[in-house]
């Protein structure tokens, strides 16, 4: 009901329009069979004639009444968003202006054509209704309004829409919304007024390659089009085109392909459409030339309209602009060389940056690395759908964690990937708050801090129960390195590890979540509960949390697996004995690490996209218990510490989640999705 108040213009407009409607009956048969037409309608005959109101009286009708839904909904959505953009007034001067002019400017035009275009000569003559001029218009200056991207890209759908029906329709309809179109564009930040988002720049390479590849998607939509329902356009005929099914589909096809290409900013896919767009208009100006030779030397009459070779070859000619002018956007190579650095300095850098919890998981062998900060630093992240998902915070000198996520973006643009920061923290974020990205908290970082620690007091009361009842049962805990134990050792803990697996009905995850084989790593520590016998109950591992200098300051938990039917309280036992351990080391904290997609609780601002990730997160519930954990993590009184994915675009959100569900499950197939989808 709030946003209704704030449009009286459009729904008044949109209820004058039912009235009339109703009250002349072109609600349900054709306006323009009354005979009353020519006295409402505009176009030239009407202004040669001296009926000058009719774009007054024009507006509210339609031509017959299927156009009634599309004028209705598309006036409702395109005025009625200007009027919540723009306000009242400044839609309604719009509106009116806009509309008065595209009419009086599309007589115009056909006026000063008609003698010489056959296609003039025929829409000179045609009478139209409808209010769709005006309402181009008034959207047209909302875009203004718009914050980068979406201002652009609202401006190629308006732009792409008029040009190209224009181009290939043709119809005096089509004249006015071009019009309305092309004059309101370049007014619309003076119409906007204090509305008005200032442009922050140039289109970045992420916009040119939208462009780009919305060209082709425009080339393979016309042909689809033109194919079925030839017209005649300012140009000439549309319906030339003799190709069989087969071949327009094989283009749409090979279009598809290229615009994927671009999308990622492929050299290639750039050379390759530059050289058609370059063939085509070079292959039409020599038929041109080959066509004016021939009627001067056979004496013939000049064609009367131009071929639809010649319609498309305009708009190649205006996308080889385009392409050109955005070049420096297509500059990955097709096999781009990755940077996949060596794992020995990824573990120095760290070593000698320092880092989050989840930093020392940035050297497992699944990840890629970009450099940053003259090499003194670097983004790990993992590939997928065309997204570059790092992982936690950069690895970088603490001078240089601003420019982090800028250099990141750029290393990105320049590979042709979507970046995202995934279990980020606050740092990250103010460094991407200051680039105009977006954040989403995901998850919780769970925090004890060890200085102190005692487990006294009714709170720690599970804890202790689990030490006593260890005790009692024989259970002793030791902290290893893993790699170092004995044979039978490892086996069990592979096989306590695997049973694990096989339980969850789904492919064990990864990312930042390891297994055996990262708990392998020397320099991670692993604890054991063993009983007297030599089975293991348990096993948990940790990894190293440095501070810089080589300094190790805590440990993050990352593998936690129990026997099924071993000791009960294992878990808690293995916590509470490895605090007291690393405590008695020196370490400053642990983290019990953040359970993908749990958290603590909400704030009360809950966007939709938390809502989505809260039934992500409900969905995996029944196969990984991430906020069972979450909850039993509580037992041992941490501080939560959030953790963020940080991403530039919302546009980019689909594929993000694409991304980073292909990082966790890697090896999770389409048979996979069902069981999600059941629970």
């Amino acid at each position: 009901m709030t946003h209704l108040r704030r449009i009286p213009f459009t729904l008044a407009f949109l209820a004058a329009l039912l009235v009339t409607g109703v009250a002349t009956g072109s609600l349900w048969s054709p306006v323009e069979d009354r005979a009353w037409f020519p006295d409402v309608a505009f176009g030239l005959p009407a202004f040669e004639t001296g009926r000058w109101w009719t774009p007054v009286t024009g507006p509210f009708f339609a031509l017959t009444p299927l156009y009634y839904l599309p004028v209705f909904l598309s006036f409702a959505l395109f005025t009625g968003f200007a009027e919540l953009r723009l306000g009242t007034k400044r839609t309604i001067g719009t509106f009116v202006t806009g509309h008065l002019v595209a009419v009086l400017g599309a007589a115009g035009v056909l006026l000063a054509l008609r003698d010489v275009s056959s296609w003039a000569a025929a829409e000179a003559t045609v009478l139209d209704v409808g209010p769709s001029a005006g309402a181009f218009a008034a959207i047209t200056a909302a875009t203004a309004t718009f914050r980068a991207p979406w201002r652009l890209r609202l401006r190629i759908l308006l732009v792409g829409y008029a040009g190209i029906a224009l181009l290939y329709g043709g119809t005096l309809a089509d004249v006015e919304h071009f019009l309305a179109v092309a004059i309101t564009l370049p007014l619309s930040p003076r119409i906007a007024g204090p509305n008005r988002v200032r442009n922050t720049g140039q289109p970045s390479r992420r916009e040119w390659r939208l462009l780009a590849a919305s060209g082709l998607l425009v080339v393979a939509a016309v042909r689809i089009v033109t194919w079925f329902f030839p017209t005649t356009g300012p140009l000439g005929p549309t319906g030339t085109d003799d190709s069989s099914a087969v071949e327009v589909v094989v283009v749409i096809l090979l279009a598809l392909l290229v615009m994927r290409g671009l999308s990622r900013g492929r050299r290639v896919a750039w050379w390759a459409v530059v050289v058609i767009a370059t063939l085509d208009i070079l292959l039409t100006a020599l038929a041109g030339v080959a066509l004016l030779v021939a009627t001067v030397l056979d004496s013939v009459e000049a064609v009367d309209d131009v071929p639809l070779v010649v319609t498309d070859s305009v708009f190649w000619l205006g996308y080889l602009v385009l392409l050109v002018a955005g070049r420096h956007a297509f500059r990955v190579p097709w096999r781009p060389r990755t940077a996949d650095g060596d794992r020995r300095h990824a573990i120095e850098l760290v070593q000698r940056n320092g880092g989050g919890t989840l930093s020392w998981m940035t050297t497992w062998p699944e990840n890629r690395y970009f450099p940053i900060a003259h090499d003194t630093g670097y983004v790990a992240y993992r590939k997928h759908a065309g997204v570059a998902v790092a992982l936690g915070d950069p690895i970088c000198p603490r001078s240089d964690g601003d420019g982090a996520v800028a250099e990141f973006a750029e290393n990105c643009d320049r590979a042709g990937l979507v970046p995202c920061l995934f279990s980020a923290t606050e740092p990250s974020v103010r460094g991407a708050e200051r680039l105009g990205w977006r954040y989403l908290q995901v998850a919780e970082d769970t925090l004890i801090d060890l200085t102190g620690l005692e487990f006294k007091g009714k709170q720690w009361q599970p804890a202790r129960s689990a030490l006593n009842r260890a005790v009692k049962e024989g259970i002793t805990f030791r902290l290893v390195h893993l790699a170092d134990e004995p044979r039978a050792v490892l086996q069990q803990v592979r096989a306590i590890s695997e049973e694990w697996v096989g339980d969850k009905g789904l492919p064990e995850m990864g990312f930042t979540l390891g297994g055996v084989d990262e708990a392998l790593d020397r320099h991670v520590r692993a604890g054991l509960a063993v009983d007297a016998d030599g089975r293991v109950h348990g096993v948990t591992s940790w990894i190293p949390v440095y501070a810089g200098n080589g300094e190790i300051e805590g440990w993050t938990l990352d593998v936690m697996r129990r026997r099924s039917h071993g000791f009960k309280h294992v878990v808690e036992f293995l916590i509470a004995s490895a605090c007291q351990a690393f405590r008695d080391a020196g370490a400053r904290y642990l983290s019990l690490s953040g359970a993908p997609l749990a958290r603590a609780g909400t704030d009360g601002d809950t966007r939709v996209l938390d809502a989505l990730l809260d039934k992500l997160g409900a969905a995996l519930e029944p196969y990984y218990g991430f906020r069972s954990l979450h909850a039993f993590k509580a037992k041992f009184r941490p501080r939560y510490a959030p953790m963020y994915l940080i991403y530039r675009d919302e546009a980019d959100l689909p594929r993000i989640g694409v991304a980073i569900a292909r990082a966790y499950l890697p090896e999770a197939g389409l048979r996979d999705i069902p069981k999600l989808v059941r629970s």
